[in-house]
């Protein structure tokens, strides 16, 4: 009997959603970002929140939830209702390298709905403007004199700043205090104001700042030159060889949201990414757009799922844990 009760109860659900569904939206969105306010998620998702909320005709809201390297704000999507009202956005950190460090209580894959992949971006090795160091070679000599004092900020464990930091050690061979923060913002603000040495920030923010001066840049992690800062050199040409990370970033739902509804957010997302003002602010933050064919919501399940075949093992050989 309770069996039955059970069928009739989700068959009922189903109906409801596939009902609310025809309508979608009736009320405002919540876009929660795993990050604090002022980084390059939060940057990302306000810019993406606005020209989105347009094409669905309701206001997308930006809800900061930090803590646990934005475990904490993914597992808040992750149970949600499956109706489309509350919206994940998240990097590879979030989204991929979380699944190998954190005890999560939700699965990545099973438990969220891809919609769109946004962007990608590299990181660029920063370092406050105190650092004597010049070049990448005077910096791993300086590194490796002040073992015990040099610092490396992270925007959470798990981050792909983390991920970089721990990589940069192993290939250099140097030591460094790793502090991680809740979010880039705070991380950024830290590196400015002296506090930390050094810091693999996302081309979104830290464009800004070597364009400004305010930071030295040592190198960026991909095979070529960034467009938006095509004077620092890869970290190939810099003299750590293999030393990759791309920063992409999506949206997810909840898993078992209704297709019309996934399908109408994922054409909002590709309105908005197609919208020259919108591709010109983000590539201005060093974004890469995708191209339409990597833009589906099958698509980002595919990359996200090959992203965990490659990073996973290498994540946990190097025994990176919470801490």
């Amino acid at each position: 009997m309770k069996r039955i009760y059970a069928v009739i109860f989700f068959a009922i659900l189903g109906a409801s959603l596939n009902v609310g569904a025809q309508s979608y939206p009736t009320r405002p969105l919540s876009l929660v970002v795993p990050f604090s306010p002022g980084g390059p998620t939060d940057t990302i998702a306000r810019i993406m929140a606005e020209r989105m909320g347009r094409s669905l005709g309701q206001t997308i809201v930006v809800e900061n939830t930090t803590g646990a390297g934005g475990s904490i704000a993914v597992g808040k999507v992750a149970r949600a209702a499956p109706d489309g009202y509350t919206l994940s956005i998240g990097h590879i950190g979030t989204h991929v390298f979380n699944g190998a460090i954190y005890p999560l209580q939700y699965d990545l894959l099973k438990d969220l709905q891809p919609v769109a992949l946004i962007a990608t971006q590299p990181t660029f090795l920063i370092a406050n403007k105190a650092v004597p160091a010049k070049t990448m070679k005077e910096l791993i000599a300086w590194m490796t004199l002040n073992k015990d004092k040099v610092s490396i900020g992270t925007g959470g464990a798990g981050t792909p700043a983390h991920i970089s930091a721990i990589y940069f050690e192993q290939l250099t061979h140097t030591q460094a205090q790793i502090i991680h923060y809740r979010g880039a913002a705070p991380a950024t603000q830290d590196l400015l104001a002296g506090h930390i040495d050094l810091y693999f920030d996302q081309a979104a923010t830290a464009v800004q700042n070597i364009k400004a001066n305010r930071v030295q840049a040592f190198a960026v992690t991909a095979k070529t030159r960034s467009a938006a800062a095509p004077q620092i050199p890869t970290m190939d040409e810099a003299g750590v060889p293999g030393l990759y990370m791309a920063a992409w970033h999506g949206l997810w739902v909840r898993a078992g949201t209704p297709k019309p509804i996934v399908d109408r957010l994922n054409a909002a997302a590709i309105e908005a990414l197609a919208d020259p003002a919108i591709r010109q602010r983000l590539e201005a933050m060093g974004q890469e757009i995708p191209s339409p064919d990597q833009q589906s919501p099958q698509a980002l399940g595919t990359y996200q799922a090959a992203e965990m075949e490659k990073w996973w093992p290498v994540i946990k050989a190097a025994g990176v844990k919470v801490e």
